[in-house]
């Protein structure tokens, strides 16, 4: 392991590899017990896994059907299907604002089809470029914003009015903490709601409202939800960010 070499002699050891455990992942008997203690505190933090409300398998299958299915896509280019994302996004909130929950449902799941499959595409094709990137990344946030716009103006005569705007603030603070984390050179990939979570939870709410005919009552738990958990990620990052400064100025001073 690289920088092993570097750190100073023990009487005895102990090297667990990170991706073994997302809990201590580095542990180290040396005699100086506190610069031991520092570097296991780092690892766990650079290489945990952040906890995710959609199951791990589910998101690796859909990954793994993307990756097939997006052989049917190469001969377009990666920035049009992003566009074909956001005009899923934008139609998804017209029909939420005309109240027609199983049409938005389905607007949902063409915007996250082609939110995965702008990557793929790129990956497979050889067209990924940092500009692809923001692209892809700037257009989801329009996306997520028309969906929230079309809720807001379906309660628009109601106090409920303000929780799709809450969700919609709670959703872009959590992509901006880390886009600015990362912009410091942190990583911040930790949250409960990122937007996987947020568009299973939108379309799971506008299928359940459909089938059962409470549509407002699904959608209201389902918005209050985001707005709730999706702020709280927002601030959960921020205080990684903070943890992982004090340990390089930790780790500078040892």
């Amino acid at each position: 392991m690289a920088g092993m070499n570097s750190l100073p002699k023990s009487r005895c050891g102990c090297f667990i590899h990170p991706g073994h455990s997302p809990r201590i992942t580095l542990f180290v008997n040396y005699s100086g017990k506190k610069k031991s203690l520092i570097i296991g505190i780092k690892m766990r933090h650079q290489t945990g896994h952040s906890f995710r409300l959609l199951p791990e398998k589910w998101i690796a299958v859909t990954l793994n059907f993307a990756q097939k299915a997006s052989i049917l896509f190469i001969r377009f280019n990666p920035n049009f299907l992003t566009l074909l994302g956001l005009m899923a996004g934008a139609a998804a909130g017209f029909f939420f604002a005309l109240g027609w929950p199983i049409w938005a449902a389905l607007a949902i799941v063409l915007c996250s089809a082609f939110d995965i499959l702008d990557g793929k595409v790129a990956a497979r094709t050889h067209k990924t470029s940092l500009y692809g990137a923001m692209f892809d990344s700037t257009l989801d946030r329009y996306s997520e914003f028309f969906i929230y716009l079309g809720l807001a103006f379906h309660f628009r005569k109601s106090w409920v009015l303000w929780i799709p705007i809450l969700a919609f603030l709670g959703s872009t603070m959590v992509s901006y903490t880390r886009a600015r984390a990362e912009g410091l050179g942190f990583e911040c990939r930790v949250g409960f709601m990122q937007r996987a979570e947020r568009m299973s939870l939108l379309l799971t709410g506008a299928v359940l409202g459909t089938i059962f005919r409470v549509f407002n009552p699904s959608m209201i738990a389902v918005l209050a939800l985001i707005a709730i958990v999706s702020n709280v990620t927002a601030i959960q990052r921020t205080l990684h960010v903070k943890r992982q400064e004090a340990l390089r100025k930790a780790e500078k001073e040892n």
